[in-house]
């Protein structure tokens, strides 16, 4: 335990000991980088007063509506997801707005992905996003309460 200037003692929070959460996020009309930088934030658990940033202390997350996401500007043509087969001449690109039709969950697992760590961690904290296309899911055992986002995602 460190000693701070002010002499309390910084906690450092076990893994036992966190208490996780579900949480229900609607993507409905929210944009899509916005929306991903506050599920990574829940993901980590960095809303909460014991966040310690080598241990995974975030909630679960079920984001609903994927298909409803929605970019500014002129990324829905423009932007392009870059896949690599592993073969000669093997690079895929697929364009935000195909991708949307054909596997909307990605682009919000994808989003989220880009901010969290990489690492044993970050696969760790990642397995507990949850992303559905429609606004149905099937977690409804574990009581998930509806997140009010804390800045405005329009």
């Amino acid at each position: 335990m460190a000693l701070e200037a002010s002499g309390r003692i910084t906690k450092s929070v076990r893994q036992q000991d966190v208490e996780r959460r579900w949480w229900v996020v609607d993507a409905a009309g929210k944009t899509l980088g916005r929306l991903a930088s506050q599920v990574a934030a829940l993901l980590r658990g960095k809303h909460k007063p014991y966040f310690t940033p080598h241990v995974d202390c975030g909630d679960f997350v079920i984001v609903v509506n994927a298909a409803k996401v929605r970019v500014e500007g002129k990324r829905w043509q423009k932007k392009e997801y870059f896949h690599y087969t592993g073969y000669p001449g093997g690079a895929r690109f697929e364009k935000f707005r195909e991708l949307l039709e054909r596997k909307p969950e990605f682009i919000i697992e994808h989003a989220v992905w880009g901010m969290l760590p990489k690492g044993r961690l970050g696969r760790r904290i990642i397995r507990k996003l949850k992303v559905y296309a429609g606004p149905e899911h099937p977690h409804q055992a574990q009581q998930p309460q509806p997140y009010p986002l804390p800045y405005p995602c329009e």
